[in-house]
């Protein structure tokens, strides 16, 4: 079982990834904003997932600012991003998130994503 921490304000879709996680066996809690994000990153996470489909929520900036601050250590990061918008998957592997998916994938396959990542 991993720890899941999903930074998303779309609700309704953070609930259904955080479903499949859940029945996947995995702990998931979604955050919405960034410092609560940091609080919780004090303690242990194994994969870090951030919604990129959220233009008021500078997903691929705050993963920097984190990756610059050490405080990921051996987080994974697992980024989304909508299909259409080839700049906010530009801007995330420039980020050098471990993983980064279309929404879509992440709707179908997101439970194999986290297993992916942690194997």
């Amino acid at each position: 079982m991993a720890r899941v921490l999903a930074l998303t304000r779309d609700l309704l879709f953070g609930s259904r990834v955080q479903g499949a996680l859940v029945a996947a066996g995995h702990e998931v809690e979604l955050i919405t904003d960034e410092p609560r994000l940091r609080e919780l990153l004090a303690g242990r996470a194994d994969v870090l997932v951030v919604d990129l489909t959220d233009g008021e929520l500078d997903g691929a900036g705050i993963v920097e600012s984190l990756t610059a601050a050490g405080e990921l250590h051996s987080t994974c990061t697992l980024a989304f991003y909508s299909h259409v918008d080839a700049a906010a998957r530009q801007r995330a592997e420039r980020a050098d998130f471990d993983l980064v998916v279309p929404r879509s994938r992440m709707a179908r396959e997101g439970a194999e994503l986290i297993e992916r990542l942690l194997g």
